[in-house]
């Protein structure tokens, strides 16, 4: 049986926004109901070359804010490495949990944690090992860092696969990403979120959800909208996501040369926390089309509101889904197998037996199971 612990929390929360923010967050109130926490989170995340449009906060929603959260670390001056370590070395934790996704936090993280090694636990809890998109010496930059681990969390066998590679003798537990069970704050009905959204109320809905990054594979959904359109004339796709401003005129030319620009509504902006369940609650069906992948808060947030999820054969995804039962799981880069899929999942009209399969596997996918590996790698 684990104590009472002392536990710092490092990672993004409100108001940040995006998935890690968010998983962050749910974490911080899960391990709460048993522990001490306290949160140390970003004085700047991120400088403005990498995202020059100042997108990276969203205050409209206060669902996920953490109290009393320390804004200390701004993870290009060397200066506040040394305030946030100082800082977490006066609350003399017992545990120290750190959110890991990207290199870039690589000098902060390792000045900060090779202060503090000594006086306490260090447990990183890998979104992504290695990241999707390259970047300048990845596996070094990982390496170094993680090694001032005592533990790890991994969420997909891909992940696990990386982390033995950079560090053979890690000890780790593979276990899947939660349920994102927080953004259903107003109980919307599917029919109240179509009429918020000015859709068909008798349409088939698809959702695609998310940042648009091009391994997202949001190209393949696109193109296999003119044969699901063919089999289901009723049918509309969403595309909901911020994408990049270089990017969305080709996504914009994509949907017309389908033909089918009057079943595509592009939604092409960041969507605030408070308006995420309008577009989950309206749909029927959420596709997931990615070319890579270590795992996905969409698919968890799509359990959240019991719908289920058509995702492809990468990383951790096929690890979330049962086959057949909560979603279907096909071949990456093939937009005519998924547009099978889809008119298949319409075809059989049994989504309100796949809503009670996702019901029943809600305990595998919870908080309070993260919490207990937590405990048991402390």
């Amino acid at each position: 049986m684990v104590i009472h612990m002392d536990i710092v929390m490092i990672g993004p929360v409100y108001p940040y926004r995006g998935g890690i923010a968010h998983y962050t967050a749910l974490m911080v109130q899960a391990l709460s109901k048993k522990h001490n926490v306290t949160t140390v989170s970003y004085k700047l995340q991120y400088p403005k070359i990498l995202y020059p449009r100042n997108t990276q906060k969203d205050y409209e929603n206060t669902s996920f804010k953490i109290e009393d959260t320390q804004y200390l670390l701004n993870t290009i001056n060397p200066v506040s490495y040394l305030r946030t370590a100082n800082y977490i070395k006066k609350f003399k934790p017992d545990l120290v949990i750190v959110q890991w996704w990207h290199p870039f936090f690589a000098p902060s993280y390792r000045c900060i944690l090779g202060k503090i090694k000594k006086k306490c636990k260090i447990i990183f809890l890998c979104h992504n090992v290695l990241p999707h998109e390259k970047f300048p010496m990845q596996k070094l930059l990982a390496k170094m860092t993680l090694r001032k681990g005592n533990a790890f969390v991994v969420q997909s066998k891909s992940d696990e696969e990386d982390l033995i590679k950079l560090i053979p003798d890690a000890r780790f537990i593979r276990t899947v990403l939660p349920t994102y069970n927080a953004f259903d704050f107003t109980g919307v009905s599917r029919e109240q979120a179509r009429l918020k959204l000015k859709l068909n109320k008798d349409a088939k809905v698809l959702l695609f959800f998310g940042f648009v990054r091009e391994y997202k594979g949001l190209k393949y959904l696109i193109d296999a909208m003119p044969k699901v359109i063919e089999a289901l004339p009723d049918c509309m796709l969403l595309v909901v996501g911020d994408i990049l401003e270089r990017e969305k005129e080709g996504y914009i030319q994509r949907i017309e040369q389908t033909g089918c620009k009057d079943s595509i509504k592009l939604v092409s902006d960041y969507v605030p926390d408070s308006e995420v369940e309008n577009y989950f609650s309206a749909s029927d069906l959420v596709v997931l089309p990615y070319e890579s992948a270590t795992q996905s808060a969409v698919a968890q947030i799509s359990f959240g509101f019991n719908k289920p999820v058509i995702v492809t054969n990468v990383g951790g995804l096929p690890e979330v889904v049962s086959e057949g039962k909560t979603g279907y799981i096909i071949p990456p880069k093939d937009h005519k197998q998924l547009s099978s899929a889809i008119i298949k999942f319409f075809g059989e009209n049994n989504a309100g037996q796949w809503e009670e399969n996702i019901k029943a596997e809600s305990h595998r996918f919870s908080w309070d199971r993260l919490v207990e590996i937590v405990e048991k790698l402390y």
